[in-house]
Order: C-alpha cells, then structure tokens, then sequence
C-alpha cells in the first residue's frame, strides 16, 4: 500500500509540521503510512516582499488571502498526483463526520487549505473543486487546528497506524454510537469500584454490558445520534 500524501497549505507550515511529528501522526509518518508535505504560500507570491494578502474590496476590517499565490500553491501540490482531492476548513462547510474521515482514508492524496484573516479569496473556491468543511459553530483564528483535526482523524484509519487495529472500530462515532466508559487499574479509587462485570472474565457479559452503555450514553447525550425510534438500549445497563 502506498503512503497516503498529505499536502497542506498553510502561513505557518512549520507549526504544522511540528505537530504532525508528534503521537500516531508521527509515527504513521515514520512507518511510511503517511507522507506530510507543507507549503508556505509566500514561496508562490513574487515580489520582493512575499505578499499573501489584502484589503477586502468592499472595505472592512481585516485581511484576505490573495488569490494568486493560493492558485499557484494549489497547482503546485495538484501537480503531485492525477486524483487528489482539495480540503478548506470554513465556517461555511459542513459538520466533519467519522464516515467522511473513513472515505478520506482510503484515497491517495490529500490537500488542505488553510485560511487565515478574513479567509481566502472567494474565486479559489471558484476555480478549484474545493470541499469546504467544519468542525463546529465556532471561529478560531486559521485553518491549520481543523486541518490538523482532520489529519488527525484520517490517520487514525490507516491500516498499521494504531497499535490495536480494534481501536478505530470501536471508537465513537465508529458504528454512530458513542464509546462506552473505561477503566484500568486499580480497581477501586476515592470509594468507586469498576465495574463488576469487567472484572468478572466473563468476555460474552463484557460486550453485552459495553453495547449497553454504548446505547445509554448515546441517548443521554447525543440524543441526536441516537437510537432508531422504537429500539430500546440493550438489557444490563446496570
């Protein structure tokens, strides 16, 4: 299996870079599972100043990224593989979901462009088949956090990136539940006990009781995930 490529357009590529070296990034970079490849767009702006942005037509607070040195970074990075696909992190993208991370996981190249300011110059999303995505009704300063977000998650599904492959498909969100709770050592804390049944050995009891509380938390709280209408949580809640 080939790496998958991750391009990543961004003002601060090293700040990028430098967090990709880190946890199951890292080492999926290390293992040749992921190859990460960051861009300054400044090296595509001409001039001597290295220029990136501008005032906003229209007038305005802020700064907007140009369109110029965006296009010919994206071309730059379009020009490394025949189907890659353009990520942006907007306020105007749809909620990430796991399902799209899977999908994502199984393609070959990725690119993410990151804006910062007032946001990138609206004809790049005209001119590139960009797929604008969220991850929540909130403004942080970049792209590069909901970038490094998406990276995150999409690594995660590569096979050989995590110690236990059971890991990824039984995270939340994985089957459209939530995880059930966990414990580890030791078995009684501050007057709470483990549960019984996960000490018990018993592996059949153990799997009944997770899928419960699987349920249970997923109604409780985010019933919006929830259960069909009609299905009840599954018996040993308790």
């Amino acid at each position: 299996m080939n790496a998958l490529r991750v391009d990543v357009v961004s003002l601060f590529p090293e700040a990028v870079d430098i967090w990709c070296q880190t946890s199951i990034v890292g080492r999926a970079r290390k293992r040749g599972l992921l190859s990460l490849h960051c861009h300054d767009p400044r090296r595509f702006s001409g001039g001597r100043h290295r220029v990136v942005d501008d005032r906003p037509y229209g007038g305005g607070p802020g700064m907007v990224l140009a369109a110029p040195p965006i296009a010919r970074c994206l071309d730059h990075c379009l020009a490394q593989s025949t189907q890659p696909l353009i990520f942006a992190p907007t306020p105007q993208g749809q909620p990430l979901q796991q399902a799209q991370l899977r999908d994502w996981s199984q393609r070959q190249h990725l690119i993410f462009c990151c804006g910062h300011y007032e946001g990138i110059d609206e004809r790049i999303f005209q001119l590139y088949p960009i797929h604008e995505f969220s991850i929540g009704d909130f403004v942080v300063s970049g792209g590069e956090l909901p970038a490094l977000v998406a990276i995150d998650g999409v690594t995660r599904l590569l096979p050989g990136a995590l110690g236990d492959a059971a890991s990824a498909v039984e995270d939340s969100f994985s089957d459209g539940e939530l995880d059930h709770p966990s414990y580890t050592r030791p078995p009684s804390f501050r007057g709470l006990q483990v549960p019984e049944v996960l000490l018990s050995g018993d592996h059949q009891r153990i799997s009944a009781w997770r899928q419960a509380q699987r349920q249970q938390r997923t109604r409780d709280r985010r019933p919006d995930l929830g259960l069909p209408p009609g299905v009840e949580p599954s018996p040993g809640i308790d």
